[in-house]
């Protein structure tokens, strides 16, 4: 299994062997096929970070279901942001990897 980046709060891991990722949400880890992982990444980037700063969300936190409700996690506001930075990171490197992998 290989890291595939790190932020503040979370890490992801991508597993050949497997043919998986792995998100570590430091207090629980969870295994993801890439169907499921693209699905987080839609689940992520659909958080409006604005809405924790303008009044729209008072109370600053953020309830994610991952993998048909199998997980749930409440996010706050910092965690949030971060969470959208590993997801950003984790298909930056996925895609670095596959081009130097095809040679292009």
């Amino acid at each position: 299994m290989k890291r595939l980046f790190s932020s503040q709060y979370f890490t992801s891991y991508q597993c050949d062997k497997g043919r998986c990722f792995y998100v570590d949400f430091n207090h629980k880890i969870v295994k993801l096929s890439f169907c499921q992982l693209l699905a987080f990444r839609q689940q992520v980037k659909n958080i409006n970070p604005e809405s924790h700063f303008n009044g729209k969300n008072k109370h600053g936190l953020e309830i994610l279901m991952l993998c048909n409700r199998e997980h749930l996690f409440i996010l706050n506001t910092m965690e949030v942001l971060d969470l959208q930075e590993l997801v950003h990171g984790t298909f930056g490197m996925l895609e670095l990897n596959s081009i130097l992998s095809t040679g292009i």
